[in-house]
């Protein structure tokens, strides 16, 4: 580890590496404060913890055990999910697979194919833009994030038809990139040209991929001087580097990580052109990376392209840092005038963890763009039921979740054919019944609220101090 302070390093920090563990190291966290011993545990010597604090180290790490042992299961079991979707929406449904199964005429879907979706493809299959909002509307570019951040979660064959046949727009690159942590590639992104606009995407944690929930659960801390304390999981998917940290420049013998490798092209993209701006957004994990990726850009001083930054567009987005990396965020926001809308739907549970408590420190920062279950929408400090797990919230979540199966059936005929729900969301809205925080979080109701909802919250807002949004004058 580094020996003193700097920039691209931290001299506090606490980064875990569960493979090292066994179950009996595990287990004696809870009975030891000094972690600093521990050879799974990278940390300054003499670092100790509160038992609270050990309890949330155990658990990750047991997680993420857990995780290591059934990711190949796993990925076998999604992988033959995802093929029977496929091949169902490919013979058209269950009665004419069965009808092609008995004349030999089975139509047996590709993986890497255009036509070939994943999960989330499956629950939203919906392709195309929405013609009725132009390019002067101020929903915009948050219906094109949404969108991006949706088609991010599948294979490059599928991206580039949608985004070229589609859309009608210039399909740039396709990442699958390195984790230095993890040693393989775990992080997935996308990145396409509106005209004079760039768009990357972070693909957000696929349900059957171990790596990815083993970002989500890594709840290690990484601080940098002057940024404050970020959530170690999703910086290593960015690109933190192993016994480094965060260079300014990725050493030549190192394989190139998500940070390092976007930065590059949209300084290649850019230099072509001085009006030529870019956005930047994802969906769950995806969102996470994307306010990640301009906050490494202001550690190196990459005003340049701080600059040419239009806006940060996360859907479902979990808290990735304490309050002074807020603070150094938003600080540098201001500075280059970027605009950051932090989108939550109604209950989704994602936005409210990691907990925002004296134990765990992490806290969201500028405003949040709410919407409820009827696509109102409104600017406020902080998503109700902050961290989800309320009993006073129970009864309110149950009658939404109610209410959001019932509108799964009459949706189509309120708000036209582009809305309707297959049968897949609405086994998600049954299982919202029992847990809100699911359903709410699959990128559908998203793309709803960016297409339904009122472009006013996309005007420019300030707080008082009691917490009232107003419009602020320009």
């Amino acid at each position: 580890m580094a020996s003193e302070c700097n920039k691209s390093f931290s001299c506090d920090y606490m980064l875990l590496n569960p493979d090292l563990a066994s179950l009996h190291d595990v287990v004696k966290i809870l009975f030891s404060s000094d972690i600093g011993k521990r050879k799974f545990v990278d940390c300054p010597e003499g670092t100790r913890e509160t038992f609270g604090r050990r309890w949330i180290i155990f658990v990750s790490i047991l997680a993420q055990k857990l995780l290591q042992k059934v990711s190949k299961p796993l990925a076998v079991f999604g992988s033959g999910v995802e093929e029977w979707l496929n091949l169902l929406s490919s013979n058209g449904n269950i009665f004419r697979l069965v009808l092609n199964s008995i004349t030999g005429k089975v139509i047996y879907p590709e993986k890497d194919s255009a036509t070939f979706v994943s999960l989330i493809g499956n629950i939203d299959n919906r392709v195309k833009l929405d013609n009725n909002i132009s390019r002067e509307d101020r929903r915009y570019n948050a219906v094109l994030s949404a969108m991006a951040s949706k088609v991010s979660y599948e294979n490059k064959a599928y991206v580039e038809s949608t985004v070229k046949n589609q859309w009608k727009m210039e399909f740039l690159e396709f990442y699958d990139l390195w984790n230095d942590y993890q040693e393989k590639a775990t992080t997935q992104a996308i990145m396409l040209q509106d005209n004079e606009l760039t768009v990357v995407a972070f693909r957000g944690t696929e349900a059957f991929d171990a790596d990815a929930w083993s970002s989500d659960f890594d709840i290690s801390w990484y601080e940098l001087p002057g940024m404050g304390k970020v959530h170690g999981g999703f910086m290593k998917a960015l690109g933190l580097q192993k016994n480094v940290g965060w260079p300014q420049e990725q050493a030549d013998n190192k394989r190139e990580t998500a940070y390092y490798a976007i930065r590059k092209k949209l300084k290649e993209i850019l230099k072509k052109d001085d009006k030529a701006k870019f956005i930047v957004t994802g969906h769950s994990l995806g969102g996470a990376l994307a306010i990640l990726f301009p906050a490494i850009l202001a550690l190196h001083d990459e005003a340049w392209l701080l600059d040419r930054l239009e806006g940060i567009y996360t859907f479902g987005q979990p808290r990735v840092g304490d309050e002074n990396f807020g603070e150094f965020v938003k600080g540098n926001f201001e500075k280059h005038n970027v605009r950051y809308y932090r989108f939550v739907y109604s209950f989704d549970m994602v936005p409210r963890l990691p907990y925002d408590d004296s134990t765990l420190m992490f806290k969201h920062f500028g405003s949040c763009v709410y919407y409820n279950s009827f696509y109102n929408g409104q600017v406020v400090r902080e998503e109700p039921d902050k961290n989800y797990f309320s009993l006073l919230w129970l009864i309110p979540k149950f009658i939404n979740a109610c209410w959001e199966l019932i509108r799964s059936f009459i949706i189509p005929y309120t708000k036209g054919p582009d809305y309707k729900e297959g049968g897949l969301l609405r086994l998600f809205r049954v299982i919202g019944l029992i847990t809100a925080g699911v359903p709410a979080h699959c990128p559908q109701d998203y793309i709803n609220a960016t297409r339904l909802g009122s472009s006013d919250v996309f005007l420019p807002l300030t707080f008082s101090s009691n917490d009232q949004k107003t419009l602020k004058l320009s």
